[in-house]
């Protein structure tokens, strides 16, 4: 399929995990890519993914180094992105850290990284790019929350920012709605990510064994859910979290 010729795709922490899943999927339906990272050489590295065997010429691939957590470089990305394509049809917020501790031992620095990082960067993209895809009288925002947003132990951190990635994507459905701007979220479960790599293998081994479908996801099942919600078929979706989590979610492995 190439459902996003012609089409301009934003994405967030582009420079590995899903962030380079999904630029990989958007670029082979044919998007015009602007994606950025803190990590340049990361992000520079999708872009020539993007770009093996043909899948997205050099100059339908715009790299850029941001952090969202700051204003400045937010609305600077999203300028220089409409100078060279022109629109911005699709924003996929998905820029994220962890930084996991007990309440009682969180400290300020790590509460600040992550609700910075998920909340403040997610509201920044937003609060760019959303204008002009009203303007167009088209638009699609994605926004990355987690299974978390409804509470994990030793994440009071990230639950809290995850939580309100879903409370901001449903609020700006309801005020994108009249405009052809859509806006959902993606909870992913356990996820084969540089995050869940970080972890020793019997912890792997022991949150594998919670997922109904026997197995840890891979990056490209959530780049296939991106890629259908941020389509003009998902065009009457909006204000949906959609889990993405080998049925985690229903409460616990089949017996």
């Amino acid at each position: 399929m190439r459902r996003y010729t012609d089409r301009t795709v934003m994405i967030t922490g582009a420079g590995q995990g899903l962030g380079r899943a999904m630029a990989l999927r958007f670029a082979a339906e044919g998007a015009r890519l602007a994606l950025c990272d803190v990590n340049e050489t990361s992000v520079q590295e999708t872009a020539a993914r993007c770009g093996d065997g043909g899948i997205r010429p050099d100059g339908d691939v715009r790299t850029s180094v941001v952090d969202v957590a700051d204003a400045p470089q937010v609305d600077a990305w999203v300028a220089g992105t409409l100078e060279t394509f022109g629109r911005v049809d699709v924003l996929v917020n998905n820029a994220g850290v962890i930084r996991d501790n007990r309440l009682e031992r969180m400290t300020d620095d790590e509460w600040d990284a992550v609700v910075d990082v998920s909340l403040r960067g997610m509201f920044h993209c937003c609060r760019a790019a959303f204008p002009h895809m009203k303007a167009q009288g088209y638009g699609r925002i994605l926004s990355f929350s987690s299974m978390s947003w409804r509470g994990n132990f030793g994440q009071v951190n990230y639950a809290a920012a995850k939580a309100g990635v879903v409370g901001m994507a449903r609020t700006i459905a309801l005020e994108g709605a009249p405009h052809g701007v859509t806006s959902n979220a993606i909870a992913p479960g356990l996820i084969d990510t540089p995050m869940l790599a970080s972890m020793n293998a019997a912890g792997r081994a022991k949150l594998a064994a919670r997922v109904p479908l026997g197995h840890i996801g891979d990056p490209t099942d959530i780049a296939e859910a991106a890629a259908y919600l941020c389509s003009e078929a998902a065009g009457y979706v909006t204000g949906v979290v959609l889990d993405v989590d080998g049925g985690i979610g229903i409460g616990g492995a089949p017996r």
